[in-house]
């Protein structure tokens, strides 16, 4: 079985930031919970490195754009090598392999009669890259995303004509459940009750020269959006890969909120006109917020994630990012909650579990125990409440609810601590129950794998240390493992090793915002 993830392309005009993280994480986890259920992955992530932004910001720093675009690309890069992200392709736009499917595309359409030059007067904004209607701008007359006057423009340039296609994609929305949380494709349906006007694909070169030129008229360049959206076929090796079809009926987008119209409008609208397929899935987050205002260069509240994961651990970030936000709605990036999630969660609830059972097993047993003697109704109980916890995790994490899948993993975390101390196995080790003791040590091991191998995809480095104590080859995992009592060896030796989620403490607790360099 195969599944294809993308996260967006990321625009170059900026260093990556806590919100770039969270997309890529998240596509991070689904890929390695994907690959341990046995399923064929690929996972694309890159840059965006075409636009008016991009010419506009290189002018700004006196830099020439590509010496602008090659920097910060290798910046994402880097910052995905940090976090040690298991994409399979990194693409830039400005690759020549992506500018000739662009260029192959382009003059497909042209041919087909797709587009059409036409002049056009109108209020630009060079944030959206886009001509705005009145309905996009305040009582101001700026643009409601970036609170700036947009331009007025009057040029001639080529046209694509969306709403030739508005009645199919509104039907193929209502009948597929394509956009995921549902309220996302409720606000399209919405928008497309209403004309949609033409979008424009090209920009004159004497106004913008940074970008890919039009292979039907020389003057022109073509407009972002037509060229980063492509991106999402190159990477799978359209058209010449025999396997890019396989890959392309799996894909699922994932986007952040702000680019929910392209992603839901103008890319299936433009897959039609290709005689494309639909893709997957588009699957919509929403912002990381900093004290309930969404991040920002201009409010200087972009949050840095390779500060923070130096300070309090990857693991630690990659837990609280996907435990924190429901997927589709806002979050509040809070500090203390942060801190919290550390210390109570992994540190107290997680960490101290481990600590305590591998204690036990390394001053009294010294390899695991084995599992002989009779099961007690505690232990059918323990067993049940572990399975069952597993179980859910997998049906919610699979459904994208991460933070629920997590939540109800905790419950199992929480359960197998009041197991312990039920149980008491040192109390039993004192009285000379040293079988009884070795049962309840080795449900506990085998509960403690269960949670690695669940919790890989979310804290790969503190599963790896685990299952690596545990005796278990990392190359070699896969999701069947959970619960399985044959994986375990009563040879192996335990060590308790450090504490596995170190508790931090409060008056340490700073807030990491990004160097202004990085910003």
């Amino acid at each position: 079985m195969r599944i294809y993830f993308t996260t967006p392309i990321y625009y170059v005009n900026a260093y990556p930031h806590l919100g770039h993280a969270y997309t890529t994480i998240v596509v991070d986890v689904l890929t390695r919970f994907f690959k341990l259920k046995g399923w064929e992955v690929f996972f694309l992530t890159g840059t965006d490195e075409h636009g008016d932004k991009i010419q506009k910001t290189a002018k700004e720093k006196n830099k020439e754009p590509k010496e602008l675009v090659d920097e910060i690309s290798l910046a994402f890069k880097k910052t995905w090598e940090y976090f040690k992200i298991s994409y399979n392709y990194f693409i830039r736009t400005t690759s020549a392999s992506h500018q000739r499917v662009v260029q192959f595309l382009l003059q497909k359409l042209y041919d087909q009669g797709e587009f059409y030059l036409d002049e056009y007067e109108g209020y630009y904004c060079i944030g959206c890259e886009r001509f705005l209607t009145s309905k996009e701008l305040d009582e101001k007359g700026e643009c409601l995303d970036h609170k700036v006057v947009p331009i007025y423009v009057k040029e001639k340039n080529y046209f694509f004509n969306l709403e030739k296609y508005r009645s199919w994609l509104k039907d193929y929305l209502f009948r597929n459940e394509v956009i995921y949380p549902e309220f996302y494709r409720e606000e399209v349906l919405n928008l497309l009750e209403e004309e949609l006007p033409p979008l424009c694909i090209s920009r004159p070169k004497n106004r913008l020269s940074w970008g890919i030129e039009l292979p039907f008229d020389k003057e022109y360049v073509t407009y972002v959006w037509f060229d980063a959206l492509i991106n999402y076929l190159t990477g799978i090796g359209y058209p010449e890969n025999p396997e890019w079809e396989s890959w392309w009926k799996k894909a699922h987008h994932f986007i952040a909120k702000d680019i929910l119209k392209p992603h839901a409008i103008y890319w299936p609208i433009m897959l039609k006109a290709m005689g494309l397929p639909m893709y997957k899935k588009l699957l919509v987050h929403g912002y990381w917020l900093v004290d309930k205002l969404k991040m920002s260069k201009s409010l200087g509240n972009i949050i840095d994630p390779i500060e923070i994961s130096e300070k309090y651990g990857r693991d630690q970030l990659r837990y609280f990012l996907l435990r924190e936000m429901a997927f589709g709605y806002d979050a509040e990036f809070n500090f203390s909650n942060f801190i919290l999630r550390i210390n109570a969660d992994l540190a107290n609830d997680y960490g101290n579990l481990v600590y305590r059972t591998f204690s036990l097993i390394e001053k009294h047993f010294k390899t695991i125990p084995d599992r002989s003697g009779n099961l007690e109704v505690l232990d059918e109980e323990f067993i049940q409440n572990i399975t069952q916890a597993l179980k859910e995790y997998e049906e919610l994490f699979l459904s994208f609810q991460f933070h629920k899948a997590l939540e109800r993993l905790w419950q199992a975390i929480r359960s197998a601590n009041v197991y312990i101390d039920r149980c008491a196995p040192w109390e039993l080790i004192k009285k000379g129950y040293q079988e009884r003791a070795g049962i309840v040590l080795r449900l506990l091991t085998e509960g403690i794998k269960s949670f690695a191998i669940a919790l890989y995809p979310v804290t790969p480095e503190a599963s790896q240390i685990l299952l690596k104590t545990l005796g278990l080859n990392i190359d070699q995992l896969h999701w069947d493992l959970v619960w399985n009592f044959s994986a375990l060896s009563c040879s192996t030796v335990i060590s308790k090793g450090k504490p596995l989620f170190p508790r931090v403490e409060i008056e340490k607790l700073t807030h990491s915002v990004a160097k202004s360099s990085s910003s």
